[in-house]
């Protein structure tokens, strides 16, 4: 993972935001930003998912949300992910990036088997994508996916069964890219 370079319109965006906040605050990341900032996809992406605020600041998405003055800007915008579910137990394996080129802000970056899971019950085109992109890149293992999977998501899930399908068609995705 590369946690030194910051690449623009990011940069501004997050030490603009950066210079906005009165304490310290950390964003769980995952999503596009963290697939091609922190593990190098070319893809692009317009935002920040994030999933956690610690502390809980109510008024940074009105500073860095969509359509916020930090938005219309940088063209790029915070944006507080409600629905996704994700892996029960992502926030012990979180990464720092960034380290240092912020005064208040710390962002912590999903691990790829993390945002592999909270990518698995929107299934669209672009999260099968960074899927595939992640398992090359790290390269998965997929029996810890599976694990992963059964231990930390499908309890939490609407519709397991769904997802169970979603699962073993990215696996095999994911094996026949191997071959």
């Amino acid at each position: 993972m590369n946690d030194q370079i910051i690449h623009e319109p990011w940069k501004s965006f997050l030490h603009d935001l950066d210079s906005l906040l009165e304490e310290e605050t950390a964003l769980h990341c995952f999503g596009g930003f963290v697939v091609t900032e922190i593990y190098g996809s070319s893809r692009e992406t317009m935002d920040v998912d994030v999933v956690s605020i610690i502390p809980g600041h109510p008024s940074l998405v009105d500073l860095a949300g969509r359509g916020s003055a930090l938005h219309q800007k940088h063209r790029v915008y915070l944006d507080r992910v409600g629905i996704a579910t994700v892996p029960e137990s992502y926030d012990e394996r979180l990464t720092e990036v960034f380290a240092g080129h912020f005064e208040k802000l710390r962002l912590f970056a999903f691990d790829a088997y993390d945002i592999a899971l909270a990518k698995m019950e929107r299934n669209r085109e672009l999260d099968r994508v960074d899927v595939m992109y992640l398992a090359k890149l790290v390269p998965f293992d997929l029996n810890l996916l599976e694990r992963r999977y059964h231990e930390e998501l499908r309890p939490y899930l609407g519709i397991p069964e769904r997802e169970d399908l979603t699962l073993k068609l990215w696996i095999e995705m994911i094996e026949e890219a191997r071959s």
